[in-house]
């Protein structure tokens, strides 16, 4: 269990720091947005678990030879009403700050998730006084505003795409239907979830760079997958229309819009996206998107995505690993 704590540190320090900003400045996942994806994800849970585990591991060292054994030694002392000094002021410390942040996470996840859900349901509510029904295009909502605007609000069975008007008045028919299939792909792709789940990770620990970072790179490869979806639909120049009008809209005025992690509230095709804070993506964002789009690179090879996906795998594999058979390592 000595070496297996070590070793958990080491690659949450690796997963904390080198990996995030390695993968965020890479180019290639513009060539492979949903591998890039899974590989984010990966890193996040393998970092998260690999902090807790290493704390606990260590935590729990002097109390058995592996996870189980000492797992089973703290809950006799828990039960029985022992005294701990088996442990140690360091090792107990140890276990108590494992125990801290992994209730830490959950929580903010749970908060995250519940602002969330009020901060849409005053939006929903908003939109039913401002907003009138698409007559040709069924859960579309219409607003009355000249700048370009539209966003998916994600809702489960009443999630709907909302419009402006200007917005329509400026696209063509076919690139209107690039911005609905770009839309209704967030929402039948749930990225919604993926970036509740990030948008808790950078709230629960903003004092990690990589947390904003990793944010952001979801934000735009979740973009990039709905283009995708878009050009299966349209050809590439319509796409690439549709991006550039939308993008030129103005920012919602909307407080409780910028304050919703999960909710595009700007631009279809430059769509800006409120983060924690508040904040927006920025044009950098839509920018890369055009640029992938007019300059287009081959896509992966299968050797390179089937190496990108096992790494993933293996980031989730090896924390576990770690923990529960920690005595092949000691």
């Amino acid at each position: 269990m000595f070496w297996a704590s070590y070793l958990l540190a080491a690659l949450a320090i690796i997963l904390a720091w080198p990996a995030p900003i390695a993968l965020s400045r890479a180019s290639w996942p513009a060539r492979a947005p949903f591998t890039a994806m899974v590989l984010w994800q990966s890193i996040a849970l393998a970092g998260g678990l690999s902090m807790i585990g290493a704390m606990l591991v260590w935590g729990l060292e002097p109390l058995g030879d592996n996870l189980v054994s000492a797992s089973a030694g703290f809950f006799t002392i828990l039960l029985d009403d022992e005294s701990a000094q088996t442990l140690g002021v360091v090792h107990v410390f140890a276990i108590s700050a494992a125990t801290l942040l992994f209730a830490h996470l959950l929580f903010t996840l749970a908060l995250t998730f519940i602002r969330i859900r009020r901060q849409r349901r005053r939006h929903r509510d908003m939109l039913t006084l401002l907003s009138s029904p698409a007559a040709d295009q069924p859960s579309t909502l219409v607003i009355n505003h000249p700048a370009p605007v539209a966003y998916c609000l994600p809702g489960g069975a009443r999630s709907v795409t909302v419009m402006s008007d200007g917005l329509m008045d400026l696209l063509s028919r076919a690139e209107l239907d690039a911005v609905l299939t770009h839309e209704n792909a967030h929402l039948h792709q749930r990225h919604h979830l993926l970036l509740w789940a990030f948008a808790a990770w950078r709230s629960a620990l903003p004092w990690l760079p990589t947390s904003q970072l990793a944010q952001r790179a979801v934000s735009e490869l979740i973009e990039m997958l709905a283009d995708d979806e878009a050009l299966r639909h349209v050809d590439e120049p319509t796409l690439v229309r549709a991006i550039a009008i939308v993008g030129s809209g103005a920012l919602p005025s909307s407080p409780d819009a910028l304050d919703d992690p999960l909710a595009e509230t700007g631009r279809s095709g430059g769509a800006v996206r409120a983060d924690v804070t508040g904040g927006t993506a920025d044009v950098q964002s839509t920018a890369h998107r055009l640029r992938r789009l007019l300059t287009p690179l081959p896509p992966l090879s299968r050797l390179q995505q089937g190496a990108a996906l096992s790494a993933a795998g293996l980031l989730l594999v090896l924390p576990p690993a770690l923990l529960v058979a920690p005595e092949l390592l000691g």
